[in-house]
Order: C-alpha cells, then structure tokens, then sequence
C-alpha cells in the first residue's frame, strides 16, 4: 500500500509525519479525523530500498485473538479502556502489538477515541477491526464487539492454517528434494567422474545427463542463486501490484486440486466477515469496502467491488456474483434467500460454516492423497542419480569379469 509524507497542523501545533493508505484521497481523510489540517502531502516513490518486504501482519493471529479475548474480558470486569490497554501491553508477548498498544494508551490518556487511536496503526489493526471498534463505541457494547471478532479472527485463522497445513507438506518434500538433488549432484557425483574418465567406459545417456547436470551446479552456482533472489524479489513485486497479482491471483484459483481449496477459503473469509460486520450494524457498502481490502485474493476482490457498485445503484450484490465462476451458485442462491428474508448476516454465517467445513474436510483428503505421491516422487529424482551412477559401474564391472 502507498506511503504518503505530510506537513500540516493539529491543535499541538506543526506536525509532519507518514501515512499509509490506499490513495491520496483516502490518507486526507484519515488525517482530517485524526485531527490534522494538511498544509502539504506527497506519496513516496518506492524502491527496493524502502519497501516493506514483510507481508500481511506483523502479529501472530493467535497473539491477535488472545488480545482480543482478554480485552472484552477486562471491559467485563469494569476496567476502563486505558487500563486495559496498558495491562494487555505489559503482558503481550508480541513485541509489535506491545509497541502499538503503548502508542494507543498515550492517544487514550491525551483524550482520543480507541477507534481513531488503533487506526494510526493499520498494519496491525485491519479495517475491519477499526469499523467495527467504531460500531461498538456508538452502540456501547465494546466487551461484545471484542468477542465477536475474536471469534471471528479465530475461525479465520483456523481455516487458514488448515489450508497452509494441507501445502506445507508437498512444499516440505520439494525443498527435501531440491537439497538432495543439490548434495549428491555437488558431492557424490564428482567422485565418480574422474574414475569414469580413467576407465574411458561409454556412459550411458542417463550418466552423461547428471554428469553435465553437476558440472554446471558446480560451475554455475552463483548464477542459481541469482535466479533464486530475482524470483523472490519478483514475487513481492508481484504481490504489491495489483495488476500483476490478478494474474497470479487467478493462475491459483485455476490450479488443479489446490485451486478449490484456496476458492473454499477465500470465500468462507469473505462470507465471516461480511456475517460479522452486518451483525455489528455496520452499513453494507462501508461494510463490501472492508471486505474488499480483507479478502487476500484480488480475483474475488473485484468481484465484490462490483457487487459494491451494484448495491450503489440499487440492485442486488448477486448480479455480479451470478455470472462469475469464482462464486459457486450454492452462494448467490444463499446471499438472494438472504436478501429476501432480511436475515442475510445468519445466512452469511451458514455459507461461512458449510466452506469452513469443506476446507477442513478437503485438506485432510489431501494429505492422505499427496503423502505417498511426494514419496514417490522424492525416490524417483534420487532413485535417477543413483542409476546414472550404478550402470556406468555395472559396465565396468562386466569389463572386468
């Protein structure tokens, strides 16, 4: 997301500082509610230098939740605000979100609302989060609003490591076999090659293939590790363009076996958090807006911009979802059911459960079906060099006999 560098005033007098936001109309906007008159502003350009290569939240979901159980429950207990937020800093265990936190306790004691003093911290506290902090201080049910996210956070984040569980363990097996084929490639082969040379025996072309393979591991390391860095590098590109990440975007909803997975899991995030912002009265394009942002996958992104401009001029948010093949017709026909009856938060929720549970059921089918592939596979790439390397030593021995 872009940065922007400002100059202005608040009632403390100059202030100048830097803002993350979507666009320039949108970083205005959040220094106007937090009180500041800007005099200047200005995005700033960035370079492989400033970016910020960590992606997602710098805090753990599970430290997320575990703050947000705790808050609700001291708000329960009748502590203030304040007192809440320095206890759950001094006990945090996440360096980031105590860093927060204190800067959120010293907007709480110069008088600033939670809502405006959490939001000067997006990286850690999403939109989401803040809408619906907004929501629970007009309605004045924080210790509610606390639990219904930390209940949410939590299934998301269930289903989430469902899903990394499930692609873990194929990634796991090709790194294994990657570092096996770069060993034996490295240091077992070249021992043979010398011994191959002396005896002048034909090699077979299976022997040549790895022996060629070993020389240029050997010889052209650096340049691996070149292309290892430029594809990292190329892929943080990718991720932070949102052109770019359509593209791969869609490329892994489209994957054979993993693609429905991941569909499965975008969209139970999308209908959970959709269920819990109509349930905490949030208005429904503010709401399709927050959605948009917390919904990783920018095929389905624009998806729900469009069912936003949809609602904008009148019509049903399914029009759109209708004719996409991201959006299975078991959702739309919910969300109209929804729409029709006035209880489309429950119906969010009902679609959430059902993809909650095909994601948990899927993952655990996978695993038992891509265990004894990825062994396979594993054996065949070890199973290839240690041939080249056996035959050419057969031939030899038959020499010899």
């Amino acid at each position: 997301m872009p940065r922007y560098k400002y100059s202005g005033r608040d009632r403390r007098g100059k202030t100048q500082g830097t803002i993350t936001a979507a666009s320039r109309r949108e970083a205005m906007t959040k220094l106007k509610e937090d009180g500041v008159r800007v005099v200047e502003i200005n995005e700033v350009p960035e370079t492989l230098m400033t970016m910020e290569l960590t992606i997602g939240n710098p805090v753990k979901m599970q430290d997320f939740v575990i703050y947000l159980r705790q808050f609700a429950t001291l708000l329960k207990a009748g502590v203030t605000i304040v007192e809440a937020t320095a206890v759950l800093a001094a006990q945090t265990e996440s360096k980031a979100l105590k860093k927060a936190l204190l800067d959120v306790e010293q907007e709480l004691r110069e008088g600033n609302p939670f809502s405006g003093a959490v939001s000067k911290h997006d990286k850690i506290f999403n939109s989401m989060f803040i809408n619906m902090i907004k929501a629970g201080e007009v309605s004045g049910n924080m210790d509610t609003t606390l639990e219904r996210l930390a209940d949410d956070f939590e299934k998301q984040h269930q289903t989430r490591e469902k899903v990394k569980s499930a692609l873990t363990y194929p990634a796991a097996i090709g790194i294994l076999a990657i570092a096996a084929v770069i060993f034996l490639l490295t240091f077992v082969v070249p021992t043979f090659v010398e011994m191959f040379e002396q005896q002048g025996a034909e090699l077979p072309a299976i022997t040549k293939f790895v022996l060629a393979a070993s020389g240029f591991m050997q010889s052209k390391w650096w340049l691996i590790l070149i292309i290892v860095v430029a594809i990292v590098i190329g892929f943080v590109f990718v991720k932070r363009n949102r052109q770019s990440k359509y593209y791969l975007d869609y490329a892994t909803l489209r994957m054979p076996i993993f693609g429905k997975m991941v569909q499965k899991a975008q969209l139970a995030r999308m209908m959970r958090t959709l269920s819990t912002l109509f349930s905490s009265s949030v208005p429904i394009l503010q709401a399709m807006s927050i959605v948009e942002k917390v919904v990783e996958n920018e095929v389905i992104s624009r998806v729900i911009r469009q069912s936003r401009d949809s609602l904008e001029k009148g019509r049903s948010m399914t029009e759109p979802m209708l004719d996409h093949w991201a959006f299975p017709p078991l959702v739309t026909q919910m969300i109209i059911i929804g729409e029709g009856t006035g209880a489309l938060d429950a119906m969010l929720s009902k679609i959430a459960d059902f993809y909650e549970q095909e994601v948990e059921a899927g993952t655990d089918r996978l695993k038992s079906l891509i265990e004894p592939i990825m062994i396979v596979f594993l054996s065949g790439i070890v199973g290839v060099i240690v041939m080249a390397i056996m035959l050419p030593m057969f031939s030899l021995y038959d020499q010899m006999m």
